[in-house]
């Protein structure tokens, strides 16, 4: 077609309705143009071995980008995130890219790009934010909200349509390796966090993509990618609510299914979820994109499928709209089975009707798109300079770093007052990959490039010290590697202990892909020990009877032994990003007043596996095993350098029907004598219900900053569908009877339990509940 032709033709028409714009263009589409819409194509990767995404070089031929153009493209995979490049360059080769792929295709259109997001816009040069768990730690949605809007703006910048963030993966076994990569182990933490982030990304034009939906997170033993046997109940009360939030409240535009087969049948083929609930029962009109090789996956490793285009067919029809990372299962292998009778076009109609609506929406169909990304159009002449670390988004991170830094206990120490003489130890103690996760760009892509700067600059905690304690004596010794299984190290570290007045010491992970680091995807822990022989040191260090102020620079939460209870001082960082070193050093200074709180349980025992907070009675401590599971510091602990007060604690009513509410309220005092942060949290308590319950859920919080001698209260109105559940014939129900409302400063400290009665019969609800308590913080 010519310019003018296409200008003219009714899919451009932007006065018309979309869906008649959509149906135009399907309609002058040939079948092999149809399905090259439903499928990414991943210029650049390494066809030679599997350093990015599992099985990579197995499934991914370099494609032949002038045979497969003239049919078109529907994506475009990590232009930004495959290599370390320039981004301005970067933008400009995107833009290139773009020119010809529209060229090449008689209808015009553009690919739609995606790129990874997970703790910031994976790109060389782009900031490290810290990863999600951290998120989880602030307790803080709309920090979340703030930074994803940062994020998406710089990924739209430069090109940029689709973000594959975030996990809504609930911890079920923290030994699993993408721990880190979740927001913690409760499903209302999670989606209200994880709906912040959404919304932030969705604002700011970028389609969000929610994974991995669902169950990956409980596979066996903490293994990824095992098998995974929960049940119906489970899944529907503890895997599926973070998502059926989001779904309700975010304008979510995408969906990745995950990995996982559930009881035997892998979600990649099951149209019970990615059709049935997804679509026809919460009403998600977006796309479900292929996690990567996922599709090919049902022949490989599920085996469902003998041939790539049975496993494409099956996926096709379960749902699943888009192969991602690159053309392998949806391109001649699904052509043949629709040529043999055995796949219906129509089901490719289906799939492409969504990524048409959603390449419209973007105004990709539009006659006066251009394919100039608009960090260019601002752009002097000559090589573009595209700016991904800008000062905001380097305060936004330091914001998010410091709210996140929970401090888990303190015999006083801290902060560190005059100038002692630090002896700072171990493995993370001066090395920038302590604040990094794995999809951060340095560990994700970068560690393949050693010959490439890292393109950021990120303190060490030595080098953050240095600077927040200029008059001390700070004296370095790493002791030993971080899963190394050497010693040789620590008759220095135990010298330079012992001339010290304080030993800080930085433990921990290192990120990694697939056995590369100690977390991260494909870096299971057979226990939650601490790698390597970092316990030991430890140890060795607690017994020179020096104060002892360990710092957690880790993926998940590891088991501390008599450190637990010994340690002068423990502070936890969840890979906090490229400001987490000024964000430690603050902490411990006492320049940052610490306010972040546990979103994961830090376990008592690192063979205890596995163990979460939200846990049924028989999964607690009992005289029935001689395994205690009970976690040494639990699920939204934290404490700071201020003490509060609670009083009045109190509620509306003792009693409301199935379909009423109560109000719960409590006053919160900082009695300190600087200012802080105390997070209220509500917990719901059914002591006695029809099915097996878990002891007690989080079911709202408040994160309420206060002066010293301030005051304020916080009242929480609580609808009785919060408290509903899956009753034993699958229905979700509200059921009458006795409850307590816990108000509570973590899981493990509740300061008021306030009892509820539920009257009348049960209820049935469904995905129109409310999901929410209202929450109201006034100064008192």
């Amino acid at each position: 077609m010519t310019e003018t032709t296409l200008n003219d033709a009714p899919w451009r028409n932007t006065a018309a309705a979309p869906e008649d714009r959509v149906d135009s263009l399907i309609g002058a589409m040939t079948l092999r143009e149809k399905v090259a819409q439903l499928v990414g194509v991943w210029v650049g990767a390494n066809t030679e071995g599997g350093e990015v995404a599992p099985h990579q070089h197995e499934m991914n031929d370099a494609p032949d980008l002038d045979e497969l153009l003239p049919n078109g493209l529907g994506q475009l995979t990590r232009p930004f995130g495959t290599a370390p490049v320039e981004p301005g360059l970067g933008a400009l080769s995107l833009q290139r890219t773009q020119e010809r792929i529209t060229a090449a295709n008689r209808f015009g259109i553009p690919a739609l790009v995606h790129e990874e997001c997970l703790a910031g816009f994976a790109a060389w040069k782009a900031t490290a934010y810290p990863v999600p768990l951290a998120w989880g730690a602030t307790f803080n949605p709309e920090l979340v909200r703030t930074m994803s809007s940062a994020i998406g703006a710089d990924l739209r910048s430069v090109g940029v349509h689709q973000g594959l963030a975030p996990v809504l993966d609930v911890v079920r076994d923290a030994r699993w390796g993408r721990v880190e990569e979740t927001i913690g182990e409760d499903p209302y933490l999670i989606g209200t966090i994880a709906t912040a982030y959404v919304q932030g990304l969705e604002r700011a034009g970028i389609v969000a993509t929610l994974k991995h939906f669902v169950g990956y997170s409980a596979s066996k033993a903490g293994r990824n990618l095992a098998p995974v046997s929960i049940g119906e109940r489970e899944r529907a009360d503890v895997l599926l609510p973070p998502f059926e939030m989001a779904i309700r409240e975010s304008g979510v535009r995408s969906v990745m299914h995950a990995y996982t087969d559930i009881d035997g049948v892998p979600t990649a083929a099951d149209a019970s979820l990615l059709t049935g609930l997804l679509r026809d029962t919460w009403g998600f009109d977006g796309t479900v994109v292929a996690d990567y090789f996922g599709i090919a996956f049902l022949k490989e490793l599920h085996r469902i499928a003998s041939t790539l285009g049975e496993a494409a067919g099956a996926a096709l029809s379960a749902g699943v709209d888009v192969e991602l990372p690159t053309v392998h299962t949806f391109g001649e292998h699904l052509l043949a089975e629709i040529d043999g009778g055995r796949v219906e076009e129509g089901l490719v109609d289906r799939a492409l009707r969504r990524v048409l609506r959603q390449k419209l929406d973007l105004g990709l169909l539009d006659p006066d798109w251009s394919p100039v990304p608009p960090a260019l159009h601002t752009t002097d002449a000559g090589t573009p300079v595209v700016d991904l670390d800008s000062a905001g988004n380097r305060a936004i991170a330091t914001e998010l770093a410091e709210q996140s830094i929970v401090l888990v206990g303190n015999s006083g120490i801290l902060p560190l007052t005059g100038a002692p003489r630090i002896a700072l130890i171990g493995p993370n103690a001066d090395t920038h990959r302590a604040f990094l996760g794995c999809y951060s760009f340095p560990a994700h892509v970068g560690e393949q490039h050693p010959e490439i700067a890292m393109g950021l600059s990120i303190p060490t905690v030595a080098d953050a010290l240095r600077r927040e304690f200029a008059d001390s004596d700070i004296t370095l010794a790493a002791g030993c590697t971080i899963d190394g299984t050497a010693t040789t190290g620590f008759d220095e570290a135990l010298a330079v202990a012992g001339g010290a007045d304080v030993v800080v010491a930085v433990l921990g992970d290192r990120a990694g892909l697939f056995g590369r680091g100690t977390s991260g995807e494909g870096c299971d822990a057979e226990s939650l020990a601490l790698p390597g022989v970092q316990q030991q040191l430890l140890d060795e260090l607690l017994a020179t009877g020096k104060p002892v102020v360990v710092v957690l620079l880790t993926g998940r939460p590891y088991a501390l032994g008599s450190a637990a209870a010994e340690a002068a001082a423990i502070v936890q960082g969840f890979f906090p990003g490229e400001e987490g070193a000024a964000a430690v050093a603050g902490v411990l200074s006492g320049r940052v007043n610490p306010s972040g709180r546990l979103p994961v349980s830090i376990p008592g025992s690192p063979g205890a596996q596995p163990s979460t907070y939200l846990a049924a009675p028989l999964a607690q401590a009992s005289g029935v095993s001689n395994i205690d599971p009970s976690a040494a510091f639990a699920f939204g602990h934290g404490v700071g350098y201020t003490d509060f007060t609670w009083t009045d604690a109190g509620s509306t009513t003792d009693s409301a029907p199935t379909d009423g509410e109560a109000t719960v309220h409590v006053t919160v005092t900082n009695a300190g004598e600087r200012d802080g942060v105390e997070v209220v949290q509500l917990y719901l308590h059914d002591p006695v219900a029809s099915v097996v319950r878990p002891v007690q859920r989080l079911v709202a919080y408040a994160r309420v900053p206060l002066a010293a001698g301030a005051s304020a209260r916080v009242a929480f109105t609580v609808p009785a569908d919060v408290t509903s559940f899956t009753g034993r014939d699958g229905r979700r129900i509200v059921e009458p009877g006795a409850l307590e409302l816990r108000l509570g400063a973590s899981s493990s400290d509740i300061r008021a339990a306030l009892p509820l009665t539920l009257t009348g019969g049960v209820r049935s609800v469904d995905h129109t509940r409310r999901l929410h308590c209202d929450v109201q913080v006034d100064a008192a």
